[in-house]
C-alpha cells in the first residue's frame, strides 16, 4: 500500500493509499476510522477522489464518526 496523498480537513485525517489497483480513502477520528474503496478507473486520480470526498459525503461520514462513537461509549459503559 502506498500513500498518495491527504485532504486537509480540520477534524478528521483524510490519507488516500493506492493499492492492487484501487484507491483507498481513509478516514480518521479518534480512535475509530472508516475505509472506502475505489477501483482507479472509476475516478480521475487524487483529483476525482477529492471531487467524491465533497461536504455532502463529509457531513455523513461525521455523522456515521459520532454514531461509532456513542455506540462505542455505550459498550464500554457496560464492561463496568
Amino acid at each position: 500500500m502506498r500513500t498518495i496523498g491527504n485532504i486537509p480537513h480540520p477534524s478528521l485525517t483524510i490519507s488516500i493509499f493506492s493499492m492492487n489497483d484501487k484507491y483507498q480513502i481513509r478516514f480518521e477520528a479518534g480512535p475509530m476510522e472508516q475505509l472506502f474503496k475505489i477501483p482507479h478507473t472509476e475516478v480521475n486520480g487524487i483529483e476525482g477522489i477529492k471531487q467524491l470526498v465533497d461536504d455532502d459525503f463529509l457531513q455523513k461520514v461525521t455523522e456515521r464518526f459520532n454514531e461509532m462513537y456513542v455506540s462505542f461509549k455505550e459498550a464500554k459503559s457496560r464492561l463496568k
